[in-house]
């Protein structure tokens, strides 16, 4: 294979050394090979269709292309910076394999609709894969859901004890949080999905090509509509990071509880041990290094779509060398993001409740008190009214540093002389939850529905 450039006719003088390596991009879009190498045989099979290649020429870059990715895939490929970038790479690995024809493989064609392609073939293989890997998330969280779906613990809002909700309906709300990226990756693919081959480098080409052709034979719904936009906007890229980004910062969060919660202070829950590590001089120490390194993950990947913005903001109209930045982040953003979402997916299913520490928790912090509200309420009281009274009897509960339940029903009936012995029903735990018995609620019942129209949910899609 020749380091000679595919483009050096005009030039008169060698690149510089320093240049050439400066603005090589094959160290990590040779990734791209698989895609690249499938767009090319599509490609040399529309223009043997067309009538610009003949049959011998078209199966002589089709066999030969096919050789050069099994020697890639068998690393016995060398892989040049001279020639700059994947596409180079192969095409002059092509011409030294074949000869003559290689050279005609690029005919109705440019690299900027080829690498446009490329990313867009690369891009929606792995979309579905982190698609895959979200759903893979869920099914665990379901599973725990279900095993946690009668075990209470303090719901938080601003971190202080709110209401006692279950665990079950702590992860249904993770898993919610997930189907929303799930879809929104979906969505995304359907504007991945359109194929810029044939806008060559930015006009279009003045060969009788067969887009709709290729696009069938790349799987793309359709062909792109416009050769300008085709080769010069990235906002398919942008999108999915996005789409990233909102993953983290879900993943983020959820890092975020599992790091509270398997702490001293907290002992909700037991990390597994293949997902934590120890300290080098405190030897009693478990570290949650997994979710706090997901937790600072989420920055990286954020930075990948400002980067990517800040990228596209001020280029004019078409393809601009800027674009050979867009690989890295992205590249980067699903390899931490699949990464990410893989490692939780194991870890999940290997956390223990401590069942009894969220009880004791959700005992403290009065968070009975809006059902004693909404008891007094019922009773014929209007909120504002039931508010204060129950506002007093919690300040009477600091006081004497007891819970509402553990006040006499006496202490009660001189803050409302209405209420009755029935009252201790609603302020207990099982009687809180179980109380939001709806859609979307919170009681042990509903949870389990929710389970249920969850798996259905899955398998449907």
């Amino acid at each position: 294979m020749s380091d000679k450039k595919l483009w050096s006719g005009r030039f008169n003088q060698p690149t510089d050394a320093f240049v050439e390596a400066f603005t090589a991009s094959v160290e990590f879009d040779q990734r791209l090979y698989r895609y690249d190498i499938a767009g090319s045989i599509a490609h040399a099979r529309m223009l043997a269709r067309s009538g610009i290649l003949n049959e011998q020429e078209r199966d002589a870059i089709v066999g030969g292309l096919e050789k050069i990715r099994e020697r890639i895939e068998a690393g016995a490929f060398d892989w040049s910076i001279a020639l700059e970038d994947v596409h180079m790479n192969i095409e002059s690995a092509l011409t030294a394999e074949i000869g003559y024809a290689g050279k005609k493989l690029h005919t109705g064609r440019s690299r900027n609709d080829q690498v446009a392609t490329d990313i867009r073939l690369w891009l929606r293989d792995e979309i579905e894969a982190l698609r895959q890997s979200i759903l893979k998330l869920q099914h665990a969280l379901l599973d725990i859901a279900l095993r946690e779906a009668a075990t209470i613990m303090p719901g938080f809002t601003h971190l202080q004890t709110a209401q006692p909700i279950t665990f079950g309906h702590h992860m249904m709300a993770w898993f919610e949080m997930l189907d929303r990226d799930r879809e929104r990756l979906a969505d995304c693919n359907k504007r991945v999905n359109i194929m810029p081959l044939g806008a060559a480098a930015l006009a279009g080409t003045t060969y009788p090509i067969d887009r709709h052709y290729c696009a069938q034979q790349l799987g793309f719904e359709r062909p792109s509509e416009n050769s300008l936009d085709s080769v010069s906007d990235r906002d398919f890229a942008i999108e999915f990071s996005a789409a990233a980004a909102l993953i983290m910062m879900h993943l983020s969060r959820m890092s975020e509880e599992l790091i509270i919660w398997s702490s001293a202070q907290f002992a909700f829950i037991e990390l597994s041990d293949s997902f934590c590590t120890g300290s080098s001089i405190m030897p009693q120490k478990k570290n949650p290094d997994v979710p706090e390194l997901i937790r600072g993950k989420s920055g990286r990947i954020f930075g990948h779509l400002i980067s990517l913005l800040t990228l596209m903001k001020s280029q004019p109209l078409a393809y601009n060398k800027d674009n050979q930045e867009d690989k890295e982040p992205l590249f980067d953003c699903v390899d931490n993001v699949k990464g990410s979402l893989k490692i939780f997916a194991d870890m999940i299913p290997a956390i223990s409740c401590r069942r009894d520490n969220m009880r004791a928790a959700a005992m403290k912090g009065f968070a009975t008190a809006t059902d004693l509200a909404d008891y007094l309420v019922r009773q014929g009281s209007t909120f504002r009214d039931a508010h204060e009274i129950v506002g007093k009897a919690v300040a009477r509960c600091v006081e004497k540093a007891c819970d509402l339940s553990e006040l006499s029903l006496q202490e009660l009936q001189a803050f409302s002389p209405g209420i009755g012995k029935e009252v201790f029903d609603v302020l207990t735990l099982e009687g809180s939850v179980a109380a939001r018995n709806h859609i979307g609620g919170t009681a042990p019942n509903q949870v389990r529905a929710a389970i249920e129209r969850a798996r259905k949910r899955l398998t449907n899609q």
